[in-house]
């Protein structure tokens, strides 16, 4: 079993930034790959960014390419989502959410671990 639990979220103009926190505990950290995923209201659950194990691979959807950037520390047991630019679209719940499986899935269906999700509005 892994816990994960999403910190950072928050309103904040179009164009500003924030930096979502995902704190993981229970089993090796190491061991998952970690995705970010965000739901907007009426919409499905999307995929944001990725990244591997050891840091040496990360994916993006393409509207978040340039103004996202997703990391970890493993010694922390935490991954992190930096968002710049952002836009009234990138409104939604951001999850993070842990995958033991081949690395760069972006079905959240393949991800085994989630957290409860923040809050990110975006004002226009």
């Amino acid at each position: 079993q892994v816990q994960l639990v999403e910190s950072g979220g928050g309103l904040v103009q179009a164009g500003g930034s924030l930096r979502l926190s995902c704190a993981a505990s229970g089993r090796t950290f190491s061991y998952y790959h970690m995705g970010w995923f965000r739901q907007a209201p009426g919409k499905e659950r999307e995929f944001v960014a990725a990244i591997s194990i050891f840091r040496t691979n990360t994916h993006y959807t393409d509207s978040v390419k340039d103004r996202f950037t997703i990391s970890r520390d493993n010694a922390k047991n935490t991954v992190y989502l930096q968002m710049n630019s952002l836009k009234p679209e990138d409104t939604a719940v951001y999850y993070c959410a842990a995958d033991s499986g081949v690395f760069g899935s972006v079905l959240w269906s393949k991800y085994e671990y989630w957290g409860q999700g923040t809050q990110v509005t975006v004002s226009s």
